[in-house]
């Protein structure tokens, strides 16, 4: 494995997620990259970490469930993020191996996990999912949809739900996407205005489009391939 080769990409991929901060007047430590690690093994999982992304994101809770077991020595401490949908079957089991799950998609999901958080002391953050390039195929509310559960959403009071988050159409460039960025920002703050809630995050960007996400507002941005480019033989 080289792993000079993931701690390079690791390095060129906070480098752009920095420039782009600055290019739009933010603080690039405002950011927090996740580095995911979706169908990778654990052991370029764990060269992550040691390069200092401890961060890591998984698509699939059965995925993460044996990444994080198999990594839960203390040199490789990572705090994981689940970023791919969540069944309410699995997410007793997934609850406390995370720190934030991305992809709420439904209020019944959010239901589920506010019922999980009660009595637990620190229960993982959570970001709900908006549908904001209007595509049959993704989970999650339907643009401006998810203002009609501001109400319901913001009784869901046990579980921490700290943003929103969205995924750009297939086959978009970062200016192709840009839109649904700028969606799903405009979406968050007229939901915070309804609620009253802080709202801090806006889970957007991946490794196609990451730096227009965060020019348009992201402060986490889920990037996989870039970390791995020339990292297999």
């Amino acid at each position: 494995m080289n792993t000079a080769r993931i701690r390079d990409n690791l390095s060129s991929v906070l480098g752009r997620i920095a420039a782009a901060a600055k290019r739009a007047g933010r603080d690039p430590s405002g950011v927090t990259l996740v580095a995911v690690t979706k169908r990778r093994p654990v052991e370029q999982a764990r060269a992550l970490v040691e390069a200092g992304a401890v961060d890591l994101g998984e698509n699939y809770p059965q995925e993460l469930w044996a990444k994080a077991e198999a990594m839960a020595d203390a040199a490789a401490a990572a705090r994981w993020h689940l970023i791919g949908h969540l069944q309410g079957n699995k997410a007793r089991r997934t609850f406390p191996m995370v720190r934030v799950i991305h992809a709420v998609d439904s209020l019944k999901l959010l239901r589920t996990l506010d019922d999980l958080a009660a009595g637990v002391d620190d229960p993982p953050a959570v970001c709900l999912q908006v549908n904001t390039s209007d595509e049959e195929a993704k989970h999650g509310w339907r643009d401006a949809a998810i203002l009609d559960d501001a109400e319901a959403v913001a009784a869901c009071s046990r579980i921490a739900v700290v943003g929103l988050m969205t995924m750009a159409a297939w086959g978009t460039d970062a200016e192709t996407a840009r839109p649904s960025f700028v969606r799903l920002r405009e979406i968050r703050d007229e939901l915070r205005r309804r609620t009253g809630m802080a709202l801090p995050h806006l889970s957007m960007g991946m490794s196609n489009d990451f730096e227009a996400a965060v020019e348009e507002g992201a402060t986490l941005v889920r990037v996989g391939s870039a970390l791995f480019e020339g990292v297999d033989p």
